[in-house]
């Protein structure tokens, strides 16, 4: 099974989408910001990467531009709930920046599942 590397500053969420993706039979790590996200990846380089967008200490589209710049095989999944913009804004720009798939906030656990299916 491909290893998934899921990127959020919310813990409750990171650890709801652990479940669900390991309950499909993924291998999956976790980390809280895009600084945690690139030192896991240089040094166990993950097959698909979700990730946030709005985060501290490293947010989503610099973590995708840098990840991207060293793995161009990674696929990336990008989800953003808004802040200060809409989350339609940053996903565009996620897009734009590498993302394979983009997913709105707050989106279904059938959701995530088929577009990680969908993704890899």
């Amino acid at each position: 099974m491909p290893n998934i590397l899921l990127v959020d500053d919310d813990e409750q969420l990171r650890s709801m989408l652990k479940i669900v993706l390991t309950r499909a039979g993924h291998e999956v790590q976790e980390a809280c910001n895009g600084n945690e996200a690139l030192k896991f990846q240089s040094k166990h380089p993950a097959d698909l990467m979700i990730t946030d967008i709005i985060m501290p200490d490293r947010e989503g589209l610099d973590t995708i531009r840098e990840v991207r710049r060293n793995n161009t095989d990674i696929k990336i999944i990008a989800m953003s709930g808004g802040g200060r913009n809409t989350s339609f804004d940053y996903l565009t720009l996620a897009k734009k920046m590498g993302a394979d798939y983009v997913l709105a906030k707050p989106f279904s656990n059938q959701e995530i599942l088929r577009v990680v299916q969908l993704v890899l």
